[in-house]
């Protein structure tokens, strides 16, 4: 079986502490993911953005070549989620 996308990895192996993601766009931000998981290659978490949005909900998905992890949002006045940006790299935020 491939190797495991190392962001999701990374990720997986911080979470449950806070986690800073760096998105393609340049953003950053500290997030809190209740859960990630793999199904084989496929990467998927659930958490929120603890530094400036903490109403809404952000989730984590593989594309579907399995070579980008994804962010998504969704906020308490929304219906569905909106794509935030690809992850490009992921570090154990300082507490």
């Amino acid at each position: 079986m491939p190797d495991l996308h190392p962001i999701a990895k990374r990720i997986h192996n911080v979470q449950p502490r806070p986690v800073r993601l760096e998105l393609d766009t340049g953003e950053s931000g500290v997030f809190e993911f209740s859960s990630t998981e793999f199904f084989q290659r496929e990467f998927r978490g659930e958490g929120v953005r603890t530094d400036t949005d903490p109403d809404a909900d952000v989730r984590l998905i593989s594309s579907d070549d399995y070579e980008r992890i994804l962010l998504g949002r969704s906020g308490p006045d929304e219906e569905g989620w909106s794509m935030v940006g690809e992850v490009v790299a992921a570090e154990r935020a300082e507490e």
